[in-house]
């Protein structure tokens, strides 16, 4: 198992994905390639910053790819809150997602805190 794979993060992040392709599958048909593809992409795109961040050589790309990570993840934010609003959400579905995105977004904060902190320390 690599390094990344052992962050909670990461784990949790693949959780969401999964969520999101539950939910995303009873979203009306027309949507497909709308609001059903950006969900997904942008879901996808959460694990997938974090995992490619941690491949990279140096501290400063692996922060970069975080903060595309953490973006990905307030995309899906707008997205889910567009989808509420459309009603192909309940409101207490969404604020299940909703609170799964706080986490995230805190724990990539805090990834990209902690390796500030490594970096101040050399």
């Amino acid at each position: 198992m690599l390094k990344f794979e052992k962050l909670d993060v990461y784990q949790k992040s693949l959780v969401y994905v999964q969520h999101i392709y539950e939910i995303t599958k009873v979203f009306p048909k027309d949507e497909k390639y709308g609001i059903v593809d950006q969900l997904r992409r942008a879901s996808v795109s959460i694990p997938a910053n974090i995992a490619e961040g941690s491949g990279r050589y140096h501290r400063k790309d692996y922060m970069q790819f975080l903060r595309m990570a953490r973006a990905s993840a307030y995309e899906c934010i707008a997205l889910l809150q567009i989808s509420l609003n459309q009603k192909y959400l309940e409101n207490g579905r969404y604020i299940s997602l909703y609170s799964e995105l706080v986490v995230i977004t805190k724990m990539i904060s805090g990834l990209m805190n902690k390796l500030n902190e490594e970096n101040d320390d050399k």
